[in-house]
């Protein structure tokens, strides 16, 4: 190609053409600004003895403000995203610009090739280079949010009028395949009358936002994350929302937002009833955690169940030395060994496929690891298939447990933490009482430690709390398969309630009691509210847009209560290092006492006599009381 025209090509290209174009505009501003400026205070520009030497003057003076232009590269900006800072820089520019012409004119004046221009004129001169600027810019901007606003199909308000709020309304103004046409905002202030935001209007939270929505032709409200728990707070809000059908959009990860970065319209989902329960944000000093675990080996049973499964990414983000996962699962741990090799390349992770109530296996591991901290999650936790099924629930869980914390103490495992349930609390279950039980042998061994009757070292911590939304076990996903199969939603009784806590925040407590306790406690959560399952299921139905789906209930199951309870009515709790976090006074077992029992339990589990093994649980655990199970003529037998 021809040097010239392959020289000429490259400052004309697609991309520079538009510099150009811009840098073009703006030259074209300044020359009428200054002629505007002039004619303001001589008149006409029609006689020679003015034209020439103001033709000198827009010839020489706007050099000025193409440097400064240059200097600040005001034409590099694309003009349909101009922003407050782009507008500030070509005030800066033009008031540069006006100081050099000044400086200028100081030195070269008085030539007759020249207009003499006073200081006001080349103030006014500066003035009304900016406002040409600047007007140009904010009329691309608007034609444009104008032509983005015709392609777009969602109406919808924004609640929250704060830098949540803001930030997703910049986001969706200015993205071209934003599908939102921004209505209004929505604002819980009390005095909000005729107040306008970015243009448009302010609308109070109270019984007539849902028609103020209707009367705009809003489909959608956008949570901003700093109104998420006002939300969940405001139940009657979302009832008139649901039942409208307004979608509910908002951020999953809004209470991790730290307020300062910016936000996308492209984070935002529609809410689901796990958003929607309520409960109270959790703080937990996570950094103290990973103080104590950084560097450690870790082996965590369960690894591959709803809980363990998110105690190990919790836990790999501490870069332990070691993470020792073990679990009977082979599918699903073959899942959290693929997310390791994914998330965590760098850390020492063995997945390992094993029985916990297999002594001569699990002993090889602890053997071969020497973990310094176990987490205990693995067990059977189902109450129906307990129910059914009592002899696995004491070799799982009861000698499962057993065997691991005897092969912690052994190899001098700094501290073992078992996950336990609410439903160990004066039990009416199989599932509860064989949790129970291992609570109780835990505890014995702390103390017998502690009293020096054998040696070791390790320290044993519980923690209890209740349902975890999204685990295994939770009624929700059975919930979503009901509706999405037309019905009916099972309930087990109009009356059940249960308290609901998300798997991250209770692994963090868990974490966090595991680590800080001292050993022998029994750490309770706090699960916030309780939640009535009957209404969880019709929000869950209103939200789905399903049609005639009904409820049906159908009895509490064998060993179902109408609620789960933290405490035995004999226990009293103490306040903690967290205010979320309670230790248990439960009554202490002797160790000798305990260990004999639970073994003749294990032996008599060997025989499947459901009968037999139930009574002997219930010698072991005087508070365990049958409740729609075929073993409640034992209770009445020892009444």
């Amino acid at each position: 190609m021809n040097p010239i025209l392959k020289f000429i090509s490259g400052y004309f290209s697609r991309k520079t053409f538009s510099y150009w174009s811009i840098f073009f505009v703006d030259y074209l501003i300044v020359l009428l600004s200054g002629m505007v400026s002039y004619a303001l205070k001589y008149g006409a520009l029609n006689t020679m003895s003015v034209f020439y030497p103001l033709l000198g003057t827009l010839s020489v003076y706007p050099i000025f403000y193409v440097l400064s232009f240059k200097l600040f590269r005001t034409y590099a900006g694309v003009l349909r995203y101009s922003s407050f800072v782009d507008l500030r820089k070509l005030g800066v520019s033009a008031m540069l610009s006006a100081a050099l012409v000044y400086v200028a004119e100081t030195i070269f004046h008085p030539h007759e090739w020249l207009v003499h221009l006073s200081l006001s004129r080349i103030l006014l001169w500066a003035l009304f280079s900016i406002v040409g600027m600047w007007t140009i810019r904010i009329w691309v901007k608007s034609l444009y949010e104008i032509s983005l606003r015709s392609k777009r199909s969602i109406k919808a308000f924004i609640y929250g009028v704060r830098q949540g709020g803001i930030s997703l309304a910049k986001s969706i103004n200015i993205q071209p395949t934003s599908p939102y046409i921004l209505k209004g905002f929505v604002s819980d202030g009390a005095d909000i009358k005729d107040h306008f935001l970015m243009g448009l209007r302010v609308y109070p939270n109270n019984e007539a936002l849902v028609d103020e929505m209707k009367a705009q032709g809003a489909t959608t409200l956008i949570v901003s994350p700093l109104k998420v728990e006002a939300l969940r707070d405001n139940e009657a809000m979302v009832n008139r929302l649901i039942e409208a059908g307004i979608k509910i959009m908002m951020i999953p990860s809004a209470q991790e937002w730290d307020k300062k970065s910016e936000l996308n319209y492209k984070q935002l989902r529609e809410v689901n009833v796990q958003d929607l329960l309520p409960r109270d944000k959790i703080e937990i000093d996570m950094e103290a955690v990973g103080d104590l675990l950084r560097g450690k080996r870790i082996l965590v049973t369960g690894a591959a169940g709803s809980i363990g499964s998110e105690m190990v990414r919790q836990i790999a983000t501490f870069d332990p030395s070691c993470l020792v996962l073990v679990d009977q699962a082979e599918t699903p741990l073959h899942d959290i060994r693929l997310m390791m090799s994914r998330n965590w390349p760098e850390c020492d992770a063995h997945t390992i496929v094993a029985d916990i109530s297999n002594a001569t296996r699990m002993e090889e591991i602890f053997r071969m690891f020497k973990p310094e901290f176990v987490f205990h999650a693995a067990a059977y936790k189902h109450v129906p298939m307990m129910e059914d099924n009592p002899s696995e629930a004491i070799v799982n869980n009861v000698n499962g447990t057993c065997i691991v914390a005897d092969l912690a103490v052994k190899y001098n495992a700094n501290k073992f933490v078992m996950v336990s349930t609410d439903k160990a609390v004066n039990p009416t279950n199989v599932m509860g009482c064989s949790k129970r039980i291992c609570e109780i042998y835990v505890q014995a061994l702390d103390k017998f430690i502690k009293d020096g009757k054998i040696n070791g070292r390790t320290r044993f911590v519980t923690t209890r709390f209740g349902n975890v939304l999204g685990s295994n076990g939770s009624v929700i996903p059975l919930f979503e398969r009901q509706i999405k199969a037309g019905g009916p939603v099972t309930v087990t009784h109009p009356d059940i309630i249960r308290f609901f806590m998300l798997i991250p925040e209770a692994c963090k407590l868990v974490l966090e009691a595991g680590t800080m306790g001292h050993g022998g406690e029994i750490f309770v959560f706090d699960m916030g509210k309780p939640v009535r399952i009957a209404d969880l299921a019709r929000r869950m139905i209103q939200m789905s847009g399903a049609k005639d789906v009904e409820i049906k209930f159908t009895g509490l199951r064998d060993g179902e209560k109408l609620y789960e309870e933290v405490l035995n009515d004999k226990e009293i709790t103490l306040p903690t290092f967290h205010k979320k976090i309670k230790i248990a006074k439960v009554r202490e077992y002797d160790f000798i006492d305990v260990k004999a029992q639970i073994a003749n339990l294990i032996e008599i589990s060997a025989t499947s006599d459901d009968m037999t093994i139930v009574k002997h649980m219930k010698d072991l655990v005087p508070e365990f009381k049958s409740q729609h199970s075929k073993y409640e003529i034992l209770d009445k037998t020892s009444e």
